[in-house]
């Protein structure tokens, strides 16, 4: 490996625990030194000690960090990119993109971003100032950056209608590991959902279309926590649901329990403030343990899930349809085996994480040399 193929992976909270993708992008790199670099720590199971912190929790750390977020300059951040000494800076979704654009600009660093959902949806549509002022800061991102790369082809035209120019933005999809067939195992849980207890996960239509189904009523587990969770759980309950709340877990855990399932359900929708997801990491997990999803036509959710034939899509907020697709797929051991064996090759084909990283690792070699690549890559 290169010495001049240090690649620092930009992220100011580093590192929440749902952010498996964030700390797998630079594990599978081959050619390239990862280094990550952060604004705070997170205490979570995919936070590493060698993780650079920038501002440690003083008051100091906190005003200059306070700096940073209003201004976009910063010259402790400067300074630590600096001595790293990267090649390349990549930054994950848009707003942390614009805490780093400017210090990569200073020293003279290609910069790469990647947009994830939240970034181009929610919060440019904020009211008042506070909106202005994002999109404002996303324009001078979409200026600074060299490459900006969107998780789906949604997200990519959303960013292109906020001013990102379309020669500067390609899809590139977020990979997943592909581990060997997996071996049977005894299914524990009819439905498993995986996910942040917020709006646009569509949780609440998951738990008024589980209570539809008749009795006896699945198996549910949900992982996960966050605002709706404990609505979520009296809703369960007073539906009667045999469902099972663990929390947050590790990753390890949740393959575990992917594998330990019949049916990954995502009913994504639009949130009332707007947010949509980018592509849900967790559905082509489970499709690479050879789960089948429940899901819906929402943002780039159809790019992993294809109706029929890897699993099933109904519309947002269909809570009827989500019901009888979970009927579906819980009554017909052959569908949902064939779904299953199919949305497998379908994500070792298109997300695989080896593959994906390569084509990563081609696009920083470019900007190493001072090229803009041309081809998108997907």
């Amino acid at each position: 490996m290169s010495a001049d193929r240090t690649l620092v992976i930009w992220r100011s909270h580093l590192l929440a625990g749902s952010e498996t993708f964030v700390r797998n992008h630079g594990a599978a790199l081959t050619r390239w030194r990862p280094v990550y670099l952060g604004a705070v720590k997170v205490d979570s199971a995919v936070a590493a000690d060698s993780d650079v912190i920038v501002y440690p929790d003083t008051a100091l750390d906190r005003g200059a960090l306070l700096q940073l977020k209003l201004t976009g300059s910063g010259s402790r951040l400067r300074d630590r990119l600096a001595a790293l000494r990267p090649a390349v800076v990549h930054a994950h979704f848009g707003n942390d993109g614009w805490l780093v654009s400017r210090s990569a600009a200073q020293l003279g660093v290609p910069l790469v971003v990647t947009l994830h959902g939240y970034d181009v949806t929610r919060l440019p549509g904020e009211p008042g100032w506070r909106g202005a002022r994002y999109r404002r800061n996303l324009r001078q991102m979409f200026e600074r950056a060299s490459v900006i790369l969107a998780v789906s082809g949604f997200i990519r035209d959303r960013a292109v209608a906020l001013g990102a120019d379309p020669a500067k933005i390609r899809v590139h999809h977020t990979g997943v590991p592909i581990p060997p067939p997996p071996a049977p195992t005894e299914k524990r849980w009819d439905l498993l959902f995986v996910g942040r207890f917020v709006a646009k996960k569509g949780i609440d239509d998951l738990v008024e279309a589980v209570g539809r189904l008749d009795v006896p009523r699945p198996r549910v587990l949900f992982v996960g926590t966050g605002p709706l969770e404990q609505p979520v759980r009296e809703r369960a309950a007073a539906l009667g649901l045999d469902a099972t709340f663990l929390g947050a877990q590790d990753p390890a855990e949740v393959r575990r329990h992917m594998t330990e399932s019949k049916v990954f359900v995502s009913p994504s929708k639009t949130a009332p403030n707007g947010e949509s997801e980018g592509l849900p990491t967790t559905i082509l997990e489970a499709a690479s343990l050879g789960v089948p999803a429940v899901s819906t036509y929402h943002s780039g959710i159809p790019e992993a899930v294809r109706h029929d034939e890897t699993g099933l899509l109904g519309a947002e907020g269909d809570r009827a349809a989500l019901t009888a697709n979970i009927r579906r797929l819980l009554t017909d051991d052959d569908l949902r085996s064939r779904l299953g064996e199919q949305a497998r090759h379908h994500v070792a084909t298109h997300f695989d994480l080896a593959t994906q990283s390569a084509r990563l690792e081609e696009l920083y070699d470019a900007l190493r040399a001072g090229v803009t690549p041309t081809s998108d890559p997907r």
